[in-house]
């Protein structure tokens, strides 16, 4: 019998894999093939996550980010490290997009309020 994981190929699993895909189109570059280096990371960031990064506190210049997901302090960046500003900015899209929710409910409601007063 086959695992669950094996058989289930929902869009979900294949974002994941996606995920994956595109660390590795990045992190064979140059260097080591499984770990970005800084050049690897900054084309990472421009092409994938640029629009993303702009929801993003503080976000900061490559070499910021570097040296915040660089944990070992090896120059490199693992896929664990970068999964921690995917985490990131997920979270902050997250925010955003309930941000942007808010504002047009609030908007709506106000609408709402100058019909019933005419």
């Amino acid at each position: 019998m086959e695992s669950g994981i094996e058989c289930t190929s929902s869009k979900f699993a294949e974002d994941i894999n996606r995920v994956i895909d595109v660390f590795h189109q990045y992190s064979v570059q140059e260097g080591h093939r499984d770990t970005l280096s800084k050049k690897e990371l900054k084309l990472l960031i421009e092409k994938q996550l640029a629009n993303y990064l702009k929801h993003v506190k503080n976000r900061g210049t490559i070499d910021e980010i570097m040296k915040d997901l660089d944990v070992n302090k090896d120059q490199q960046v693992s896929f664990s490290e970068v999964m921690m500003l995917i985490t990131r900015v997920t979270i902050a899209t997250h925010e955003h997009l309930h941000a942007v929710e808010d504002q047009q409910q609030q908007q709506q409601q106000q609408q709402h309020k100058h019909q019933h007063h005419h």
